[in-house]
């Protein structure tokens, strides 16, 4: 894997908030708007794509303004669900045995997600997995998934010095949004059913490689060597 660059989604891939973010957005909007919001569909979501929609259901203008308004009273609410123990989150099974394994392997880790940067330090570093990612590219990049897979690429360089290639890196997620953004990018698609699709819909949404969970580690490293490998 050295030489690789391993790009992983948050929620529902890495961990388990059990509805901490949801909470969160939801307060937010009461809080601003004064009424909860309409049913939102967060599978591989950005965080600018819905604050946009819950502008949109209440009738307000979407102004930059109002989106980083939107942005600040989540993160109060979030941080507080987080800290507060109401939601018993968790990181995912066997997410910290394959992130060390990559590492050793070679690979240099970082996040792409839809979170907000601001939401998924928090998110990550309650959890315990800050010190795996230090670079990413995020909800508040742009409010297009798809449009992420360069940011993160340009990241990437400026942390380690060194260009990677889309054929060199792979995104890693849990829905079919996290699929079409590795496609976009012309990256490998690694899928874990740890969300709310199944193996087999990943699988016919086209990933190149879908596992149950991450409980195998050390047999996905070895799994994505010999998919490089084989390119090679």
């Amino acid at each position: 894997m050295q030489g690789r660059l391993v790009l992983f989604d948050i929620d529902g891939t890495l961990i388990d908030t059990r509805g901490a973010g949801l909470a969160a957005i939801r307060r937010a909007a009461a809080e601003l708007h004064g009424e909860d919001v309409p049913n939102l569909d967060l599978n591989g979501a950005t965080d600018s794509g819905l604050a946009r929609e819950i502008l949109q259901s209440f009738g307000a203008e979407v102004t930059e303004a109002a989106v980083l308004e939107f942005y600040e009273t989540y993160l109060v609410f979030l941080g507080e669900h987080l800290a507060g123990g109401e939601f018993e989150g968790v990181v995912l099974p066997g997410v910290r045995e394959l992130l060390d394994g990559l590492r050793a392997a070679g690979a240099s880790l970082g996040l792409l997600t839809g979170n907000i940067a601001a939401g998924a330090a928090l998110k990550i570093r309650h959890f315990g997995l800050s010190d795996y990612f230090a670079f990413g590219a995020f909800g508040d990049d742009h409010h297009d998934r798809n449009e992420l897979g360069p940011v993160a690429l340009a990241r990437a360089e400026a942390v380690h010095g060194t260009s990677f290639l889309a054929e060199e890196a792979v995104v890693v997620g849990d829905t079919p949004k996290d699929i079409a953004c590795g496609q976009s990018l012309g990256a490998l698609t690694l899928c874990v059913a740890t969300g709310n699709f199944g193996r087999r819909e990943l699988q016919e949404r086209g990933a190149d490689l879908v596992v149950e969970d991450f409980g195998r580690a050390a047999e996905i490293v070895t799994m994505l060597q010999r998919y490089f490998n084989d390119r090679s």
